[in-house]
């Protein structure tokens, strides 16, 4: 078994350790420890001991890389835990209790090829370099292939002699360089794979077309009739294009959980016995201290609310984008939003163990989980190096033999091997058929964040629904009103107009129709309501308790609502409801449950409006996640469609997941789709277009395997040339390129 210290490559001594840890710190670059501390600044600490390290690494793009990681990491002595996750192109390692030195993992992991990066330094960077580095590259080789196309033209009609000659000479001067600079990408992941002892599906690619080039360049330097500059610049157009679309569909797949982080606070003001304030940091907080949490902060730690009242938004928690009250004796969680007043808060728990970390766990977890199905596609991949270096072996030997030692004819028949499986249309024949997919989901107002989703969205057997701004618009209206009219419904509207609560503000549109009275003094008290002063009176709008104080009597028995009065006359009382989203009741005609935050009574009365009998309530984000993931386990496929922050676990661990633009931002970045209509026919639309692109993308691989099956017999016989071949593969991909189009066809 490799241990930490042979991995790191150091000798244990027991009376040197201080000496030798002092070198090995001095012997350290600037960029590693530096790298080290970002590393540990974000590591989390677990409840058994453990250490977990999030480590970017940009080079990993294939499920051979996964492989090679994993299986170096984990036999390593300390090691507890090793996860690869391609979608987001980072490792998780767990270090077992007792072991803090990352330094063996980080250099074990640039032996294999991998150069690590902090998550935070890795998005700094952003993979939009990456990808207009690919468009570049695709825009430059498609320049040059049409260029060269042009100048082959006249050779292909039977240009011979001085005429040829020069043609192949213009060629090369535009094929050499675009090579040198179009097929990078493929060059330097295959340079990297072969310095460290494996191979990947680039080492084949740049082998053919590498030797196409310097073929033609032989055969052009010596006068031969047979140039590929051709084959080579317009193999590589077609394989960058792949690799472009690929990167596009990963990297939106990558921000989630970045995007939770930032709910977090970074520290708060400390409250100490003599009743001074003191900023710590988030780690500096610990359970017992007093925290005062000003209104328009984020509670960075979970507490009990010891002093104060105040309104918070707990959507992360509930999904309701109401405001709650909360005063002395009230529980809040880390993340939640405190709206209107100070409060002091004693905390019950530090940052690693709270409320908005276990949200951001279960996310971390839920995108490892579903990391398995998207590495289908790339053990195809991972087999495709071994087979097409031993075909392209296998007819080059062949040919030595039949030729008894014919250099030029084996090599062109290898050459031609290489080039015809290419695997152009392979790896078209996926994301192509997703690109065109979300492009006619973009038209009809539906974004999708990954491709894969769009597989699982064709097979989904169950859908899960949130209720409050799913199935609901999520603003409440105004049910019943008793206000009489005079004086007190034009102090209510004044009242109401000036209120942001949203049980005023749908009370304010209620009464648009009337006339505004005079108020004075008007304030916002926090927790209750909104008070003001009305032709010398009183007057208060707000929570039935509250505004029952100045009342002379009560309209009696209702607890939710929005109450209000004036000085010394009667409580009139609101109710209110919530109204459905356009298309609840048109949903698709699939086994369904709705699942909610919220009591069962309103949960029963929104499912029976739109037709679901099964129905969960008063789930907390966890529930949720543990409902869902009970579903799978008994097999079920589950689209998850919901908008709150609570939701987001649910969202990322479904097998797919929907959300509406008016979603909290962790929540459609959890989801796999986002529809901006607020329509929820959009559910039943994306669901056609997915079983439509299944159907397309099983026709792809079918044509795809078709002419690998036809062309590359027809290879190592010797009966295609590398242009030939180039062609064969050029039009293979072209077909699958028109026959993902007829994805433009869907109607909505």
């Amino acid at each position: 078994m490799e241990t930490l210290d042979q991995a790191g490559g150091e000798a244990m001594s027991c009376c040197a350790g201080p000496l030798a840890s002092a070198t090995t710190i001095r012997a350290e670059s600037s960029a590693r420890i530096g790298l080290l501390e970002e590393l540990n600044a974000d590591a989390r600490h677990l409840a058994g001991g453990g250490t977990n390290y999030q480590i970017a690494l940009p080079a990993m793009h294939c499920g051979n890389c996964i492989i090679t990681i994993e299986r170096g990491l984990s036999p390593m002595f300390g090691i507890e835990k090793v996860r690869a996750n391609l979608s987001l192109k980072q490792v998780s390692v767990t270090l077992k209790p007792g072991n803090d030195n990352l330094q063996p993992v980080l250099s074990k992991l640039e032996t294999l090829g991998f150069t690590p990066q902090s998550p935070g330094a890795a998005a700094r960077a952003g993979n939009d370099e990456v990808l207009s580095g690919l468009l570049r590259a695709v825009a430059v080789s498609g320049f040059a292939a049409a260029n060269i196309m042009l100048l082959s033209v006249p050779v292909w009609s039977g240009a011979a002699g001085t005429t040829e000659a020069l043609f192949h000479y213009l060629s090369a001067l535009i094929a050499v360089p675009t090579v040198a600079y179009a097929g990078r990408p493929f060059f330097i992941s295959a340079l990297q794979a072969l310095r460290h002892g494996r191979v990947n599906m680039d080492v084949p690619i740049s082998l053919g077309v590498i030797l196409a080039t310097m073929m033609s360049f032989y055969e052009s330097v010596i006068g031969g009739g047979h140039a590929y500059f051709d084959a080579a610049v317009s193999l590589l157009f077609f394989l960058l294009i792949g690799r472009a679309l690929d990167q596009m569909m990963r990297s939106k797949a990558r921000a989630a959980a970045s995007r939770l982080a930032a709910l977090s606070a970074k520290g708060g003001m400390v409250v100490d016995a003599q009743g001074d304030l003191t900023y710590l940091p988030l780690d500096g907080i610990k359970p017992g201290m007093v925290l005062r949490v000003a209104a328009g902060e984020r509670f960075p730690v979970d507490g009990t609310v010891i002093e104060g009242a105040t309104d918070i938004d707990r959507a992360l928690v509930t999904g309701e984008s109401a405001p709650i009250a909360v005063t002395t004796g009230a529980a809040v969680e880390a993340g939640t939003l405190n709206l209107t007043g100070a409060v002091d808060v004693e905390t019950t728990r530090s940052a690693d163990q709270s409320f908005l970390a276990e949200v951001t766990q279960m996310m971390a977890a839920a995108e490892h989980g579903r990391s398995a199905y998207i590495q289908l596609s790339d053990r195809m991949a991972r087999a495709y190096a071994p087979v097409v270096h031993i075909l392209a072996a296998t007819t080059f030997v062949g040919w030595m033999i039949w030729t008894h030692g014919g250099f030029h004819e084996s090599l062109t028949a290898a050459v031609s091997v290489l080039i015809i499986t290419c695997p152009c249309a392979l790896g078209l024949a996926v994301p192509v058929a997703h690109v065109v997919s979300a492009g006619r989901l973009f038209a009809a107002g539906i974004f999708m964040k990954d491709g894969s989703a769009l597989e699982r969205m064709a097979t989904i057997d169950e859908i899960a629904y949130d209720k409050t701004g799913t199935l609901t618009t999520g603003e409440p209206v105004i049910k019943t009103m008793h206000i009489p009219l005079g004086e007190p419904v034009e102090v209510a509207r004044a009242l109401a107009s000036r209120s942001v609560h949203p049980a005023a503000k749908a009370l304010a549109k209620a009464l648009a129709s009337f006339n505004m009275a005079l108020v004075s003094d008007l304030h916002e008290v926090p927790g209750h309501g909104v008070e003001a002063i009305a032709n010398g009176r009183k007057a208060r709008l707000g929570r039935i308790n509250w505004v029952a104080e100045i009342a002379s009597r009560t309209t009696g028995g209702h607890e939710t609502g929005v109450a209000f009065a004036l000085e010394g006359g009667p409580l009139y009382y609101s109710t209110l409801s919530e109204s459905l989203r356009s298309g609840a009741t048109r949903l698709p005609k699939l086994d369904s449950f709705v699942i909610s935050g919220d009591g069962a009574e309103q949960v029963e009365a929104i499912a029976h409006a739109v037709g679901i009998a099964e129905t969960h309530a008063g789930l907390k984000p966890g529930d949720k996640l543990a409902l869902l993931q009970q579903k799978a386990a008994e097999g079920h496929h589950v689209l998850m469609v919901g908008d709150g922050l609570n939701d987001a676990p649910a969202l990322a661990a479904a097998y797919a997941s929907m959300a509406p633009s008016s979603a909290s931002d962790v929540g459609r970045m959890a989801a796999d789709f986002v529809f901006t209509r607020d329509d929820l026919s959009a559910i039943g639309f994306t669901y056609k277009v997915a079983l439509k692109t299944a159907r397309i993308v099983k026709q792809n691989f079918g044509l795809a395997i078709v002419y690998n099956i036809f062309a590359v017999p027809l290879a190592m016989s010797g009966q295609l040339n590398p242009l030939i071949a180039a062609v064969a593969m050029s039009t293979s991909s072209i077909i699958v390129v028109a026959n993902s189009l007829r994805l433009q066809l869907v109607r909505s």
